[in-house]
């Protein structure tokens, strides 16, 4: 995401500008957006128009600009798709004041989004959706026989970038030729797949998982088809590939990938391997010895006042409530824990 500025008062008020650039961003700013935050951009919207002379009335999509008062924010991760329902504030020909509008947010897409208050949680986002090398730096691709999930993970999502399903003939006593060719195709969809959404130079690891042994057959696939073809990128990054067993070729399968050992321990400089460490020792602690691992806000709260907290975990959906005591209680557990560790 590009930061075009940013107007902040002493009272924390302010203007934000920026740019979304891929996806991710839009979960950003599903985060970041939250009902009652005023919002500008540009987006289409249907315009009924008259003929005087014939009284017959015809709609036409036209692009104008809005500042939302922001009633509700809506994000669909499969599709990645963001949609902001608000009342309009600013006067045009085009659409009433007070008129209800909903628009939908898209990738390099410029939005300004105006806030009574930046706290501290918000600020951080906004750095982290704007800083550069935060981005996925880990890809997977989760699969089976005939059906396969190329994944991009980040420090915040998983985004399924692309599936791939393919219809594969069992193999048959007389011969199994047909059940080869359907494997050769499948394996050069992933291949071409691969080719497509990775950037060699900021991926620094791509996970091939599977039950039984799809994962090593593709891995010398594409191996060998890089020789072949002379693909000197794929062969240059050859180190970063790793073969992992998984239980299914679904997307919900890459959990049990990234907390196994063997894989963690070859992940353990990228971002996304960071929580799900946390995450492990927490369910660690739990088990071995549990008076030191609390969950729920009280608890937390509590070792917060005794400066007991050594990793604290919150979810986005707490910072995301439309209750803003509720949100000041996280945001102020987040700054204490901050000041004392």
């Amino acid at each position: 995401m590009k930061l075009y500025g940013k107007e902040l008062e002493k009272d924390g008020g302010g203007t934000v500008h920026i740019e979304t650039e891929d996806t991710e961003d839009l979960w950003h700013l599903y985060n970041l957006i939250l009902p009652g935050d005023k919002m500008k951009c540009r987006t289409q919207r249907k315009v009924q128009s008259e003929n005087a002379a014939t009284g017959v009335t015809t709609s036409v999509k036209k692009v104008i600009t809005v500042i939302l008062d922001v009633q509700t924010v809506d994000f669909d991760t499969q599709v990645g798709q963001l949609r902001i329902k608000g009342t309009n504030t600013l006067e045009s020909e085009n659409i009433k004041m007070g008129a209800s509008h909903t628009a939908e947010i898209e990738v390099h897409m410029k939005l300004s989004i105006m806030k009574e208050c930046w706290d501290a949680v918000f600020l951080d986002r906004l750095q982290e959706c704007t800083d550069v090398s935060a981005k996925a730096d880990v890809a997977a691709v989760i699969m089976q026989e005939g059906i396969a999930h190329l994944c991009l993970v980040t420090p915040n999502m998983t985004i399924v970038k692309q599936r791939i399903e393919v219809n594969i003939p069992r193999k048959r006593k007389c011969g199994s030729s047909s059940h080869d060719k359907g494997l050769q195709r499948f394996y050069e969809q992933i291949l071409l797949a691969l080719e497509r959404n990775i950037r060699w130079d900021v991926v620094k690891a791509v996970i091939l998982a599977s039950p039984g042994f799809t994962k090593d057959q593709l891995f010398k696939y594409i191996m060998e088809e890089a020789v072949k073809r002379e693909m000197k990128e794929l062969q240059e990054h050859k180190a970063k590939f790793v073969l992992s067993r998984s239980s299914s070729g679904f997307k919900h399968s890459l959990k049990e990938v990234m907390v196994d050992p063997a894989v963690a321990s070859k992940l353990s400089d990228t971002k996304a391997a960071g929580e799900v460490k946390a995450l492990d020792n927490f369910y660690d602690m739990m088990n071995e010895d549990p008076d030191r691992a609390v969950y729920g806000p009280d608890h937390c709260i509590g070792a917060a006042e005794k400066d007991a907290i050594d990793v604290l975990m919150v979810t986005d959906s707490l910072f995301r409530s439309q209750s803003l005591t509720e949100r000041k209680k996280y945001v102020a557990l987040v700054e204490k824990v901050r000041e004392t560790n």
